[in-house]
């Protein structure tokens, strides 16, 4: 079974992980901090935003990297005051100098995209390095991918993988999808496609779905041990597509493109699933629409 690439150069999962007013990080913040951060964050999440401001700020001013850190996510996404994304830069630069992980991540993140400031590897590494030598699994994933693609770092799949496994073993579903990559493909690690089976499967239960589209690979070959099902590796792919996974959306297409897996072949319904895969940056998707309107459909 041909499918399409399992992992199209990984995939970053660099979300801002406070999106959602004041997600808190207590990592290094005494009793007393904790209760006026969080009597901050209750008035935030009932529209106070004007206390939330007052209280964050003056915690931020006495050196408490949890009132800095939930002041940047107020000015970085507009809550209460005028985004400001400056101010924010600056709120994660003091709140990750002071202890604060999920900052460092948070300035990883914008390095690394270069959505606010002008994109820097290098830069976004070692805010990725600190936040994960800090316990915040996520940006150990995010280093790793860094160091998988030579990107500000030197090329190192081997310290990829590590740092896969780590976040893995700390709980982070993208770096269990990731680190079933390398296994799959002999990257860093020793090839064995049934570790990666597993690491796919702990990946997509645990709400990746880039893993769920690559067990679906995985089921589709009949690799690592498993029995070749088709319609397993349907809904896997099914799955994958709705979670909003190009990938998946991809791999889903042939499918139906085909009529594999207990789906009716049709070329139409083919054609909305690679649109959508490509609306969700997979080139593959992209190329196959093209070949199925040239095609008259």
């Amino acid at each position: 079974m041909n499918t399409h690439n399992q992992h199209k150069g990984y995939t970053m999962n660099t979300h801002y992980v406070t999106k959602h007013l004041f997600a808190l990080l207590l990592s290094g913040v005494v009793a007393l901090q904790a209760d006026i951060v969080d009597e901050a964050i209750a008035a935030g999440k009932k529209g106070n935003y004007a206390k939330a401001q007052s209280i964050l700020t003056q915690e931020c001013d006495k050196g408490n990297a949890s009132g800095c850190f939930n002041l940047g996510v107020m000015y970085g996404n507009g809550f209460g005051v005028k985004v400001d994304q400056a101010r924010a830069i600056t709120l994660y630069r003091k709140a990750c100098s002071g202890g604060n992980a999920v900052a460092c991540h948070n300035l990883g993140v914008i390095y690394a995209r270069g959505s606010w400031v002008p994109q820097d590897y290098r830069t976004a590494s070692e805010m990725y390095k600190k936040a994960c030598d800090g316990g915040y699994v996520l940006s150990c994933s995010n280093l790793g991918l860094l160091y998988a693609g030579g990107n500000g770092v030197k090329k190192d799949e081997f310290v990829a993988a590590d740092l896969y496994k780590k976040a893995c073993n700390g709980g982070n579903a993208l770096g269990c999808s990731n680190l079933g990559y390398m296994y799959a493909n002999g990257s860093g690690v020793p090839k064995d496609d049934a570790k990666a089976v597993t690491l796919y499967r702990k990946a997509c239960i645990n709400g990746n779905v880039l893993g769920c589209s690559n067990l679906g690979m995985m089921y589709a070959n009949g690799r690592g041990g498993l029995k070749q099902d088709i319609f397993v590796a349907v809904k896997l792919y099914q799955k994958a597509c709705d979670g909003g996974n190009g990938l998946g959306c991809s791999n889903l297409g042939l499918m139906y493109a085909n009529g594999l897996g207990g789906l009716k072949k049709d070329y139409a319904v083919a054609k909305t699933v690679f649109a959508k895969a490509c609306k969700l940056g997979n080139r593959f998707g992209c190329d196959k629409v093209k070949l199925i309107e040239k095609a008259g459909y």
